[in-house]
C-alpha cells in the first residue's frame, strides 16, 4: 500500500503507549497519558468494546481508569489482572465486568466531566477532519448498556531502582500465570512469584537499559534484549548464551546494530515447535537510512534460521500472532506492518499510518471471541501511538483451491491438448 491515513478506530485524549487485547472477552486494553507533568493531559487506562458491523470495526469506550499522575508505558493481561508499568513502579490491577440494569451513569462509567470537556473540544474543532474525527467517536460515545467495568488495584512492586529516573520499559507473566517478569533503566531483571508478589530473582542482565524480554512457554528460557547490543539468553539467572545475528554477514561491522524487540512465537500446525524473533535497528542515524533487518531463530537450540531486510524506517515496536503465522512491525515514523513469519516477506503496509512513532502492537487473539472479530479477515491487528490514535489493520483472508479441484482441471487440460493433436494431426495416437 501507498502513504495514507488510515481510518481512526479510537481516538483518546491524551497519547497512547500500550495496547493488549483481553483473549476472554476482546475488550482493546490501551492506556498511556501525560505523566506527572501539569499539562493538564489526564493518565488513564481505557477500556474499548470491539465489534464487527459488515466488514468494518468499530470501537467505543466502556470504561475509563484514572491512574492519578503516572502514565502507563507498558502493560501486560494475565487472566483478569493488568500489570502496569508506571514510572519505576509496576501496578497491578483487577478488572471485573458488572452487570447493572438502566443505562450506565457517566461516572460508573469513567466518563465523567472530563469527557464531556473532551467531547466539546473534539466538536468545536479546530481543524476539519481531525475534529470531526474526533466528534464521531470515540472519546465521546459511551455504551449506554448494562455492562460495566470495575478496576481495583490490590498490589505494586517497585520494578526499577535508577537512581535518576526509575522506569519500568517491559513487563510479562508467563504463559502458567506463575512468574512476572520485569525490566527497566537500571538494566535488572526482576523476576516475581505470582500472585504473591514475592521476589524470586534479581540480576544485572545488561548494562544500561532493558529494550524488551519475553519468556518461553516451558518457563525454561528468559531472552532479554539491552541498548549494550546484546540479546542474552538465561536460564533461571545463569546466562546461557548471546546471540549475533550477523554472524554470516561480514559486511555488517560490530557494534553498528543494537537489538530492539524480541518474541516467541508458535509454529503453525506443529504443536511443540517454537521460534524465536528479534529485530535489528541501527545503532546510529545516517544521513543515509540503512536497512533494519528482522532475524528468526530455532526457540530450542536458538540457531539462526533467516535473516531479512524490513526497509529503513526505524522499527519500534514488534508483536507475533498467537498462532505465529504474522509478526506485526511499527517504526519511529508511523509506519505500520504485517510480515510473514515462516518467510520474513512483507505482506501488508501502511506509511506513516500514524503521524509519529509507533508505541505498541496488538493480534486479535486465537480465541473464539477474537476469531468473531476477525470476520472474513486472515489476521487482524491493533496499533497505537503517541498521536493518540488507535487503528485497525486487516489482511483478506486468501483464496485458495482444494488440491482435488486443481488436479481435475490439469487433467481436463491433458485431456484437451490430447483431443487436439488427433484433430489437428489424424493418427496421431
Amino acid at each position: 500500500m501507498g502513504k495514507w491515513r488510515m481510518p481512526d478506530l479510537y481516538r483518546a485524549p491524551f497519547p497512547l503507549y500500550t495496547i493488549k487485547v483481553d483473549p476472554k472477552t476482546g475488550w482493546v486494553i490501551t492506556a498511556g497519558g501525560g505523566g506527572a507533568s501539569k499539562t493538564g493531559i489526564k493518565n488513564a487506562v481505557h477500556f474499548l468494546g470491539l465489534e464487527l458491523v459488515g466488514d468494518q470495526h468499530c470501537a467505543t469506550l466502556v470504561h475509563s481508569h484514572d491512574t492519578d499522575t503516572r502514565a502507563t508505558m507498558n502493560l501486560a493481561i494475565g487472566g483478569d489482572v493488568i500489570a502496569a508499568g508506571q514510572d519505576g513502579k509496576c501496578s497491578l490491577m483487577r478488572f471485573r465486568q458488572r452487570q447493572t440494569r438502566g443505562k450506565a451513569s457517566a461516572k460508573d462509567a469513567g466518563g465523567g466531566s472530563e469527557q464531556g470537556a473532551a467531547r466539546r473540544r473534539a466538536g468545536k474543532g479546530g481543524k476539519g477532519s481531525e475534529g470531526a474525527a474526533a466528534a464521531r467517536g470515540n472519546v465521546s460515545e459511551m455504551k449506554d448498556n448494562t455492562t460495566q467495568i470495575s478496576v481495583d488495584t490490590f498490589g505494586e512492586v517497585q520494578s526499577d531502582f535508577n537512581p535518576q529516573d526509575p522506569l519500568q520499559k517491559c513487563v510479562r507473566f508467563s504463559p502458567d500465570l506463575s512468574l512476572l517478569l520485569t525490566g527497566g533503566t537500571d538494566g535488572h531483571i526482576r523476576v516475581w512469584e505470582y500472585p504473591s508478589l514475592k521476589e524470586k530473582l534479581d540480576f544485572k542482565a545488561h548494562e544500561g537499559e532493558i529494550e524488551d524480554l519475553d519468556i518461553s512457554p516451558n518457563n525454561k528460557h528468559l531472552v532479554t534484549v539491552g541498548r549494550d547490543f546484546a540479546c542474552s539468553i538465561w536460564c533461571g539467572n545463569q546466562l546461557a548464551m548471546s546471540l549475533c545475528w550477523h554472524e554470516k554477514m561480514p559486511q555488517i561491522a560490530a557494534k553498528s546494530y543494537r537489538y530492539m524487540s524480541c518474541r516467541f512465537g508458535k509454529v503453525e500446525d506443529q504443536k511443540d515447535t517454537l521460534r524465536l524473533y528479534t529485530v535489528q535497528i541501527p545503532h546510529k542515524r545516517d544521513r543515509k537510512p540503512p536497512q533494519c533487518y528482522l532475524s528468526k531463530w530455532d526457540g530450542q537450540n536458538f540457531l539462526p534460521m533467516l535473516t531479512n531486510p524490513c526497509g529503513t524506517e526505524v522499527i519500534s515496536t514488534l508483536a507475533v500472532s498467537d498462532s505465529g503465522t504474522f509478526l506485526g512491525l511499527g517504526t519511529v515514523t508511523g509506519s505500520v506492518a504485517i510480515y510473514i513469519a515462516f518467510s520474513l516477506q512483507k505482506l501488508y503496509y501502511v506509511q506513516e499510518s500514524h503521524g509519529i512513532v509507533v508505541t505498541d502492537l496488538a493480534f486479535l487473539p486465537d480465541t473464539p471471541k477474537g476469531q468473531s472479530l476477525k470476520g472474513n479477515n486472515e489476521a487482524a491487528m491493533l496499533s497505537v501511538a503517541v498521536d493518540c490514535r488507535c487503528q485497525m489493520h486487516t489482511v483478506r483472508n486468501r483464496r485458495s483451491f482444494p488440491i482435488w479441484l486443481v488436479l481435475f482441471f490439469c487433467g481436463l487440460m491433458v485431456v484437451g491438448a490430447v483431443l487436439l493433436l488427433q484433430h489437428l494431426f489424424p493418427g496421431f495416437i
